[in-house]
């Protein structure tokens, strides 16, 4: 893990890039017998996610893979900015970053995997689920306690709200 701290990078972050399979989902791929994918989320990222988005942090998603159950778990959220089937990450987030007028030192990135890298690498704070390659994790500023698809979305969602001083608002809203 990188030396500077998460929550200086935190500060900074107007927009929050999510990989999917082993951030969002615990990176198994399940298919039926007729060939349709099934994933998993959890209700807790899902919670956080929408916490970002009402205090005005812009959540996207970019993902080499596509299906119908992530397009309708999005749509759920609210979330509007999903990349589906972009094998080349890199390139996404170039014109994620253009729609979003945002330079990439204000983005989050959150990714498993060495595909996620080279947006993941450009971006000003890199997150990464417990169970992360090795070197991903290594490379990362901020590795969450819990693994992809069980509360690490939740967790880097609420070191964003923490170090921009919205976390205890949000959480007041519920008692």
């Amino acid at each position: 893990m990188n030396s500077r701290r998460p929550a200086e990078l935190a500060r900074k972050v107007e927009l929050a890039v999510f990989d999917i399979d082993g951030v969002m989902t615990d990176g198994r791929l399940l298919f039926t017998d007729s060939g349709e994918q099934i994933k998993a989320f959890h209700v807790r990222d899902g919670l956080g996610l929408k916490a970002l988005m009402k205090f005005g942090i812009r959540v996207a998603v970019i993902t080499a893979r596509t299906s119908g159950a992530l397009e309708r778990r999005m749509s759920e959220l609210g979330i509007e900015r999903v990349m589906q089937g972009h094998q080349d990450k890199a390139s996404a987030l170039d014109k994620l970053l253009e729609v979003e007028s945002v330079a990439a030192q204000a983005v989050c990135y959150t990714g498993d995997d060495l595909v996620d890298w080279p947006a993941m690498g450009r971006c000003g704070l890199k997150c990464a689920p417990a169970d992360a390659d090795e070197w991903i994790r290594e490379q990362a500023d901020f590795v969450t306690a819990k693994p992809g698809g069980r509360g690490a979305v939740r967790e880097i969602c609420e070191l964003i709200l923490s170090a921009q001083d919205k976390l205890e608002t949000w959480r007041d809203g519920f008692r």
